[in-house]
């Protein structure tokens, strides 16, 4: 079994970069070259197994616990970078929480709202850590403005004005077809785009509309470590 304790450490090419997206100027960060040795994840998280479906609507696939010491090791390689980019220094992280991720959900299998960008949660102090733990071919991730609102995030104030504009779509447009979106459609348009690499780390709201790029011919694959595998954690700030 892989031990990841002590072994975590930056790369000696690391490269960060901070952007502002869309109208709204939604705040990202994208790492290159995180880890020294991110082949010890993927390694972890298929010797370690224990994938499983997940029960909340959202994510299209399975996920697996992961240790501590990673989470430990994104606050510290990255805890000033993330608290520059969206205006949180001194402000302590509060609660974490952390899964290796894979995509297996068939197009034919995905609920509605699984065919549509989604946001994680309507606190602006959440943040979502996405480590790709796979290549380019697996696709990456996109972000969307809503047409009917022009909503690029989705906040308390926001969050009954876009369920109810949503519910209008359908109701007009009718359910998305069964596929993954991965690009503008009726209800969406697509405001950036950042394509999955090896070793790559995005941070982002978890407020901000966004959806994996999936496209056809995608093969779900269940191997940790031939699949489309990411670490994904949040971060929750006071």
């Amino acid at each position: 079994m892989v031990d990841l304790n002590g072994q975590l450490r930056l790369h000696e090419r690391f490269k960060i970069a901070s952007l502002r997206i869309g109208s709204e100027g939604l705040p990202v960060l994208v790492i290159d070259n995180f880890l020294s040795n991110p082949e010890l994840l993927v390694e972890y998280a298929a010797s370690h197994g224990g994938f499983e479906g997940v029960s909340d609507a959202l994510y299209p696939g399975s996920r697996a616990p992961i240790p501590p010491i990673y989470c430990f090791a994104l606050r510290a390689f990255l805890g000033e970078a993330i608290g520059e980019a969206f205006d949180l220094v001194g402000s302590g992280v509060t609660g974490e929480l952390g899964h290796f991720s894979l995509v297996t959900t068939r197009p034919g299998d995905l609920s509605v709202p699984q065919r549509m960008p989604h946001f994680d949660n309507t606190n602006p102090k959440q943040l979502a850590v996405l480590h790709y733990l796979c290549g380019e071919e697996h696709g990456g991730t996109s972000f969307y403005r809503h047409r009917r609102t022009r909503f690029e995030f989705i906040d308390d104030a926001r969050s009954p004005v876009y369920a109810n504009a949503v519910r209008e779509d359908l109701a007009a447009l009718g359910s998305p077809p069964f596929r993954y979106i991965c690009g503008d459609d009726a209800m969406f348009e697509r405001i950036a785009c950042f394509a999955a690499a090896f070793n790559r780390v995005l941070v982002y709201r978890s407020i901000d509309l966004h959806s994996a790029d999936i496209r056809p011919g995608f093969h779900f694959d269940h191997n940790p470590r031939s699949g489309r595998l990411t670490a994904n954690t949040f971060f929750y700030y006071r």
